[in-house]
């Protein structure tokens, strides 16, 4: 690519790579937080079911991300526009809990953790489709 008088001005180059930086953020992402830098097949039909269901996955935990863990709830040490996928999976998704039979009833007992448990009731009463949706 050579430099010319006429074409795209210094910002606009600049903002191009900082764009082609942030998708190669987010496709690294993807690829190490879900295990994914080889696919389990050589059939190429179960890899794209497995890619599919990394991006459901992916953007599941996004949703959280934004919607949990980026305010006042935030259980991490400093406040954040985005978390990495890894950090979510850390801090909403890796519980350990007590797992407690009795009475034919299987109770999770997560502990006094209150910061997390908070998070996740927040986001648990939302919508769980568009209002005016016919599910």
């Amino acid at each position: 690519m050579s430099w010319k008088a006429d074409g795209p001005a210094p910002e606009a180059v600049i903002q191009r790579y900082k764009a082609n930086a942030t998708h190669e953020q987010f496709h690294s992402e993807i690829k190490t937080d879900f295990d994914l830098e080889r696919l389990p097949s050589g059939k190429f039909a179960t890899n794209d079911l497995i890619l599919h269901l990394a991006q459901l996955a992916y953007d599941i935990l996004r949703l959280m991300g934004q919607l949990g863990m980026t305010g006042d709830l935030s259980p991490v040490r400093h406040r954040a526009k985005r978390r990495r996928i890894r950090t979510m999976l850390q801090e909403l998704v890796h519980r350990a809990a007590l797992v407690i039979r009795k009475a034919r009833q299987i109770i999770f007992d997560f502990g006094h953790d209150i910061g997390r448990m908070a998070v996740l009731n927040t986001l648990c009463p939302r919508p769980r489709h568009p209002i005016g949706s016919p599910c």
